[in-house]
């Protein structure tokens, strides 16, 4: 049986998870939480999980890769060094990098690709997302999963057409850019709409979660199918392709 650690283990998706994995007959070999030994999670663990908090990644990395194990990470907020991290320990192991790991989401990241690259860019793109009033990153890790799947469709980068905030007398909207909007309140799991508006027509596209199971399960999942691959960077996309 495939045993799982979990790297935040005592944080809401950490939980999540270890309840989702307890009902699907699925192994917990370790729990790593604040202030914890992430080797020794490691060494126990057939494959790992990443919840924690960017300040981890780090030391959760170099774990990994000196134990040898595969590495779901779902942590967000993650900066370019935190990326360039990832892209090293990719080298050796297999890491599963996603800033959502719910099916329903993957799906409609490639949605959005495909609906960017057939409208073109006379249409604009705005992408809204809403979460509970805990959550310290914005945009969301999906939200910008969604933005960078747009760009890519147009054949560009999120980092050269994305705005992220707007206040003031901004004047016109520049053609051609993804804008964002975040909202933060209550208990929201996580709600995001991506907005394609045209020429006296707009199209929206939608997901809703009601509960973060749903991020639990994907995460599962997601880190079963790692299990045995080889060393280099996956997706959702990857899982959801089998």
């Amino acid at each position: 049986m495939t045993g799982i650690g979990i790297f935040g283990a005592d944080g809401r998706m950490g939980l999540a998870i270890a309840a989702v994995a307890e009902r699907m007959g699925v192994a917990i070999a370790g729990r790593g939480d604040a202030g914890g030994d992430p080797a020794a999670v490691a060494a126990v663990s057939d494959v790992l999980i990443d919840f924690s908090v960017p300040a981890a990644l780090e030391a959760n990395l170099l774990a990994a890769r000196g134990a040898g194990k595969p590495i779901l990470i779902g942590t967000t907020g993650l900066s370019d060094a935190h990326h360039a991290m990832i892209d090293a320990a990719a080298g050796e192991i297999a890491v599963l990098q996603t800033g959502n790991t719910s099916l329903g989401v993957t799906l409609l990241t490639d949605l959005v690709r495909q609906a960017a690259s057939r409208l073109g860019d006379g249409w604009d793109i705005e992408i809204v997302e809403a979460h509970h009033s805990a959550k310290r990153d914005a945009p969301s890790g999906t939200a910008l999963m969604l933005g960078e799947a747009a760009a890519e469709g147009r054949g560009t980068t999120l980092a050269e057409v994305g705005v992220t905030g707007r206040a003031g007398l901004t004047g016109e909207r520049v053609a051609g850019t993804i804008g964002f909007a975040s909202v933060r309140g209550g208990t929201i799991p996580g709600d995001h709409s991506v907005i394609i508006a045209g020429p006296d027509e707009v199209i929206e596209l939608n997901h809703r979660a009601y509960d973060r199971t749903i991020f639990a399960r994907g995460a599962v999942r997601g880190a079963l199918w790692l299990t045995g691959k080889a060393a280099g960077r996956y997706t959702m996309q990857d899982v959801l392709a089998r």
